[in-house]
This record gives structure tokens, sequence and C-alpha cells, in this order.
């Protein structure tokens, strides 16, 4: 059986091999999972884990590396695998939700975390988004997993040995198990979880063994109970154990259920079945490369290609489908709001403050048909919860500012996407533009301030008011785009209308930039730009001055024209990366990021600025922003462990990378317009949902030729820095004449410039 696993891989792989010499292209096999796991709670290189899952799946899979609730689960510089963990965790910030470990150990029945792991080798690690081998060199066993959307199928060799035992963990925080030997099947339940869940919470899961127990044991805490099959505790556990010949495979299916035991049952049955471990890895395999399909990039190097697809991977990844189907066939989901099994769709694990910037406008162009089920999704949580969330996890969790959900939805009607209540969603943009939420970060905390004054007041002892205020403008626009589009009364058009252009009364020109204000009108005293946090969510004035998304054209106004414009981007990259760190007390791991990068003040390691370096095109100067994205792509992203510059963050680094190495961005999510750079590959082609293709060419790309010379959309010659979503789903080819040298005198009319509001009467 080992032998059949190991020539199954082999066809796999001989497979890429083949599929290299004709056009036929194997993206996943570019992808490496392993990307951003170098990572600290000092230094994020990613802070990622290697997701062994489907695209946007409910369960995802991954070696535990670290100790039982630490958010740092899998860090590539550990030296033992602890378990093989299910989980939910969007970010070790987040932390995790209904997770449970199985550990398979040989010899003395070590079950306890600290004892039970095993060293293991990088070199001895297969890593794949279908599928992940590792040897445990202190059980001389190895471990192979794959993935379906609810459910995994382990297939695990043993050494010849007269006890060999499987550990499973159900986590301490309150949890149950049980062995039913006469099925060769283990039931179970954990709570642990980092909040946003009801007090039902539970995560029931089976395991469905293919060989018969020969020993049976449960445990809590450290206690090993022999022959007792139930136990409910604050920790408990099993192990069940085997005689084994050499390399005897044992295969564990292995689903689980927010629901109920029995939709547990539901979901194995479903997902797995009879299907051999090879078929799911073959099946998970073709998933993946259908998603990942959807764009094809060639004329990059090796390099390129596996960061590309790599940052393509992890934006597939989240939100996760927080929804089942039951035996009925209806779809169904366990509400972390109400603690009710209701129907619909509903998924969890995104912060909008991230991916509000080009993971969600991503989904919009390349995969409508998955955000449509978002939108019924978010629906279903203003229905249950009162709000729509700003970070789900998998409910409201209290952690960053704005209200951004509204560019979420707002974005998502703008760019074409029907089929699904927009007035029911609408109902929810006001509801939480006017009210505070159970939580801070719900809602939009200071609103009674922001509503009177224009801004959320420096002096009132509300933290990161002047990013509060900035998200809120913005947020007002996408409201009042929506608004429009849903021939809202003029009375309510008419007053986000006023209200996005708050961002205007947190100008100060005395600095140059934004800054807090106080309730008096007044400017504070010596307000210190390079003050990270304070007025400022995880950034400074730097970072957040450039958040006018959607009038960027007023803000040029503001700052005294063009010319003193991108003289102030400019400055962005040139001046020294200093920070004051006093609002925190210490060094957080942001600043560290933005500190080593060697590029300023640019910190491209958090969400704030990644837009900044679009914003060349407003004001006469293109060629600057395909000079630094072209420099960003290089220098910031490999596809290495410490291939991030800061925390990957749910897919929304990863979406900037693939934005931008097709050759534009979306600045202002909310507008039908995407903004030009340059593209990163010779060539590639983008499958639209509709049936249509973008075909973006630069056959002369290089190293050296970075620059647009020339720019042709279907033949004709396009002028503009900017091109429509729309005219995308048409389907064309989008023509680049890259050169060494920038050209001076395209896109530097007015004319050419993209939407801002200012300019657009």
């Amino acid at each position: 059986m080992k032998i059949k696993s190991l020539i199954f891989l082999g066809i796999l792989q001989c497979c890429v091999f083949v599929n290299a010499q004709v056009k036929t292209l194997d993206p996943v096999e570019y992808v490496n999972p392993l990307m951003g796991t170098q990572s600290l709670h000092s230094l994020s290189n990613g802070n990622t884990y290697p997701a062994i899952c489907r695209p946007w799946g409910m369960n995802f899979w991954t070696p535990q590396t670290g100790k039982m609730g630490d958010g740092w689960a899998y860090i590539y510089t550990a030296e033992k695998i602890r378990g093989f963990k299910q989980t939910h965790q969007p970010s070790p910030w987040m932390n995790d939700y209904g997770q449970f470990s199985i550990m398979p150990v040989t010899g003395k029945l070590s079950f306890i975390e600290d004892e039970r792991g095993s060293w293991f080798s990088h070199k001895a690690e297969v890593s794949k988004p279908y599928y992940y081998s590792v040897y445990l060199a202190d059980y001389d066993v190895t471990t192979e997993i794959t993935a379906t959307e609810r459910a995994a199928h382990f297939q695990i060799t043993f050494p010849e040995n007269e006890q060999s035992s499987i550990v499973i963990d159900a986590f301490d925080k309150g949890s149950y198990i049980k062995i039913i030997p006469s099925e060769n099947k283990i039931i179970g339940y954990t709570t642990r979880n980092s909040g946003g869940v009801p007090q039902n919470f539970r995560n029931y899961f089976v395991l469905q063994f293919d060989k018969p127990f020969t020993t049976n044991y449960t445990w809590h805490d450290k206690v090993l109970e022999k022959d007792k099959l139930e136990l409910t505790d604050n920790h408990v556990g099993a192990v069940v154990g085997f005689k084994t010949k050499k390399g005897e495979i044992v295969n564990v299916k292995v689903a689980s259920s927010f629901i109920s035991a029995e939709q547990a049952e539901v979901n194995l049955a479903a997902e797995l079945g009879k299907a051999s471990f090879n078929e799911t890895v073959a099946e998970s395999k073709k998933e993946w490369n259908k998603v990942l399909g959807k764009l094809t990039a060639e004329g990059g190097t090796d390099e390129q290609l596996k960061t590309f697809y790599s940052c393509l991977y992890r934006t597939a990844c989240f939100p996760q489908k927080q929804y089942e189907v039951n035996a009925k066939g209806e779809i169904v989901h366990y509400s972390p709001y109400n603690g009710k099994v209701l129907p619909g769709y509903m998924f969890a694990g995104t912060g909008f403050w991230d991916t509000f910037r080009a993971l969600y406008p991503l989904l919009n162009l390349v995969y409508p048909s998955i955000n449509k089920e978002m939108q019924e999704g978010l629906i279903n949580d203003y229905k249950e919860g009162g709000f729509l969330p700003e970070w789900s996890s998998p409910g409201f969790r209290n952690v960053m500012v704005g209200n951004n959900s509204a560019s979420v939805v707002a974005d998502a009607y703008i760019k074409g996407l029907r089929g699904y209540d927009i007035n029911k969603l609408y109902e929810a943009l006001l509801h939480g533009a006017n009210n505070e939420g159970p939580l801070e970060a719900v809602g939009r905390k200071g609103v009674e301030y922001y509503n009177t004054l224009g801004y959320v007041p420096y002096d009132v002892k509300i933290n990161e008011n002047a990013a509060r205020t900035l998200e809120y403008a913005y947020d007002d626009f996408t409201i009042w785009k929506l608004a429009k589009a849903l021939n809202r009364p003029k009375k309510e058009i008419s007053l986000y209308e006023k209200r996005m252009m708050n961002y205007k009364n947190l100008y100060n020109p005395e600095i140059g930039l934004m800054s807090g204000r106080n309730k008096d009108g007044s400017f504070p005293k010596n307000f210190n730009p390079f003050k990270w946090g304070d007025a400022f969510t995880e950034g400074n004035a730097w970072h957040y001055s450039w958040s006018v998304f959607h009038d960027i054209h007023g803000l040029i106004d503001l700052m005294g024209g063009e010319k003193k414009f991108t003289a102030k981007l400019d400055a962005v990259f040139t001046t020294p990366p200093v920070f004051d760190d006093s609002y925190y007390g210490a060094v957080i791991h942001e600043i560290r990021e933005m500190q080593i990068m060697n590029m300023g003040q640019y910190a491209h390691g958090n969400q704030p600025i990644q837009h900044m370096i679009y914003l060349y095109n407003y004001a006469g100067e293109p060629w600057k922003t395909q000079y630094w994205s072209r420099e960003v792509m290089n220098r910031l992203y490999k596809p290495t462990p410490d291939g991030y510059c800061g925390d990957e963050d749910n897919g929304q680094t990863s979406a900037w990378y693939v934005f931008s190495a097709m050759g534009f961005y979306s600045v202002c999510p909310g507008t039908e317009e995407y903004v030009l750079g340059a593209p990163l590959f010779k060539k590639l082609t983008l499958q639209l949902e509709n049936g249509k293709q973008l075909v973006i060419n630069a056959p002369n790309n290089s190293e050296d030729n970075k620059y647009v010379q020339e720019l042709k959309w279907n033949n004709a010659t396009h002028t503009k820095n900017y091109i429509n979503h729309f005219d995308v789903l048409k389907g064309g080819e989008f023509n680049f004449e890259m050169s060494s040298k920038p050209n001076l005198q395209r896109g530097t009319s007015a004319s050419s410039y993209p939407y801002s509001y200012s300019t657009s009467k």
C-alpha cells in the first residue's frame, strides 16, 4: 500500500513535468503552503500555516508544532510536531476555535502534548494544498493527509510494532470523547475557542478507522484510563492501539460539524464515503487546479510563478464556509451569533479592515459566484447578530476599526453581483453606519461625534480616532454609491455624499498630513507624524494620510497640487524609517517590519498604505507606480518560509500581489475602476466565470523592462491610467509594450486620471 501511494505521488509529479513541456499548466504544483510560516510574535514573515484543505473549506488541517492554544500553530523553525490539528484559525492574533488533533505514536503511550512530540525534518516533509506528508522520526511513522471541505483522510504508515497507537486530543476548556470499538470509531466534541461563540458552541467530530483496536484508553488532563470508553471533562482525549507489521497503513477518515454528531457523520459519508486516499488526493488536486487555473501566468521565472500561485492559494483560503449540507441536501449552518441551527449560507474568518482593499475585489473579478454565497452569508450575519461583522471568527470579534463591511457589500453589487437580497444588506449598512455596536469593533465607535462634528475627536478617549474618521468617510462613500444604485431617497443619498467628505476635517496643514483633531476643532500641539497607534491603527500619519480612496484629487488639492502631492509620495520612500512606539510601550511587529525593509516609511507589511504606490496615476507620474509596484513584488515577496513582509492577513497581502502581477489594482472598491501599474509576466490569461477571457500581453517584459511605453486595449491605444471592470468582463486583450525607460508623456493629463469624487461631477 505504501509503495502504491508513493507511485501515485510520483505520477502526480510526472504530470507536472509533462505539463511543463506543453502549454497545459499545473498551477497547484507551484504553490508552497510553507510560504510565510517562518514567523514569530516579534516579527511576521506572513504568520501563516500550511493549510491542507479545499478552497474556502470549512475545515483546514495543519501539522502542529506549537502548544495547545498557541496561535503560532506551525513555525518553520520548530523541531517537533505535536499533532495534526483541525483548524479554523484565520491568524495567530485571532487564534483558533473548534480545534482538535490526531497524533500517531509507537512504543510508550505518550499522550501528553509535551511528551508525544516527534522530531521531524523539512527534508522529509511534502506540503501541498491537497496533500501533506511528514516522517515522524521518533516513531518511525509517516503521516499523510488529504482533505475535503469538511473532512480529511489520514494515511498513517507504521513500523513493525506490538503497540502502535493513535492519540486523539479534544483539547481543554470542555471536551468529550467516546470510543466505539465494535465500529472502529471514535466520536466526541471540542469547545476550545478564542471568543466569538455562544454558550452552546461545540465542534463535533467522528473518526472512522479501517483497523480494529487492540487497546482502548481515554484520558483526561494527565490521567490515562484503560478500557474506559467514554469521558467528559475539562480536557479529554483517547488512545487506540494496534499491532502493526512493517509498512502497514492505518487509514483514518475524520469529519466534523458545528451542528451535531449526526451531522458530522453525514459530512463524513457525503465527502469521503468509500473513496480511497489516492482518489481523494486526486480530487482535491483537481479542485485546486480548477480554482488556481482561473489565472494562467506565463513568461516569468520559476520563483515568480511559485510566488504568484502561492499567493493565489492564500486568497482562496478565507473566509471559510461555516455552512453544512444536511441529510436532506439542504444548506444549513450553526449560528455563531445566537447558537441556533438555521437555513442558508454562513462564512467566517475574515477581517474587513484588511480584506476590503484587495481580497474582496479579487473575488468579485475572478470568483464572483463564491462571493455571492458570502453576500448571502452576510445577510444571515445581520439577521442573527443584529449587525454586520467587521471581524468574524466565527462571530463578532472586538478587534480593528472601521465599518468596512460597507465596502464589501457595495463593491460586490456595483461590480455586478446579483441574486440576493441587496436591500436587506443596505439596511444593514445604514444600521451599522449610525449606531455603536455591542463591541467597539462592531458598528461605529464614536458615531455621535462623527455624525455631528464630522470626525471622531482626538481628546475624548476613543482610541485610533483619526483612523476611524478616515475609514468612516470612505465607508460613507460606498454607502452613497450603493444608495444611488438602489435609487434611494435623495435626502438619504445627500447625507452620505456630505459625510464622505469628512476626511477633509483631519488634514493638518502644519504637518501636511492627516492627524487627530480635538473636540474644539484645534489640532493637537506638537503632533508627531511618526507616532504609531494613538490616532491611527497600526500605523502613523505617513501611512494613513492616503486613506482617501474615493477622492484622491481632493487630497491632492489639500496637499497643494500635483507636484507637492507626488513629492510627498516620494518622501514616503526617502524618509528614514524612524518611529515613535510610545503608544504601545514597545516595538510592535508591524513597526519592526517597516524598519527592516529599507523602503523608508513605506510599510507594506500592513494594510493602510498598500494602495499608496498606485496614487502616482492620479497626479501625472504613472511611471513611478510602475517602478514601485515591481520593486515591492520583487523585494518583499518570495515563495519561501520568510516570503511575506508582514502578516498575510486572510488573503489581503496575497491579493495585492495577484492584482499587481496582472498589472492593475483596486485602489477604490465601490467604483468600477482598476488603477494601472505594470504586469509582472509576459502573458497572463484570466478565465472569467462568464466564459470570456482577459489576456494580458507584455512580450518584452523583463527585469529591466518594467515601464509601460505604450498600452493597447483590443488593438486601440489606451491612454487612461485605469481600466473599467465591465470592459474587462467583456473579455479582450490588454497589450503592454514594456521598456527599460519610463514614458514621461503617457498618462500625464487629467483626462487619463482614475476616478476621484471631486473631479467626477
